[in-house]
């Protein structure tokens, strides 16, 4: 790594310049470029748990099951479920390239 202003080489990631301060770029959240959506693939009944899941990183079944005990034991899970499904958005489908609808469209339409 080297300092833009003055091109001292750190060996490590700093944050700032030790010689002229300089800041260097703060560190991303790991979270800034997620945002929480209802999942089209791990759903069960809305794609809540598993949004959530995507959005932690972390399994689905361990999301549902954490959510069934809160909802069992706590009272407001499947109140929280339904607050999340109103109001959390589902994930867009994902864009084709020009390349795999090329490949799509010269693909034989047929009976096979």
């Amino acid at each position: 790594m080297f300092c833009p202003q003055c091109g001292k080489e750190y060996s490590e990631r700093v944050n700032f310049c030790c010689q002229c301060g300089t800041a260097f770029s703060a560190p991303a959240s790991p979270y800034a470029h997620k945002k929480l959506t209802r999942s089209r693939t791990d759903n069960k009944i809305a794609g809540v748990c598993g949004g959530f899941a995507n959005y932690f990183g972390l399994d689905v079944t361990l999301v549902r099951i954490l959510w069934l005990t809160v909802a069992i034991f706590g009272g407001c899970g499947v109140l929280a479920y339904f607050i999340a499904w109103i109001v959390m958005p589902i994930e867009p489908l994902p864009q084709t390239t020009t390349a795999t609808l090329g490949t799509a469209l010269s693909q034989p339409v047929g009976n096979h």
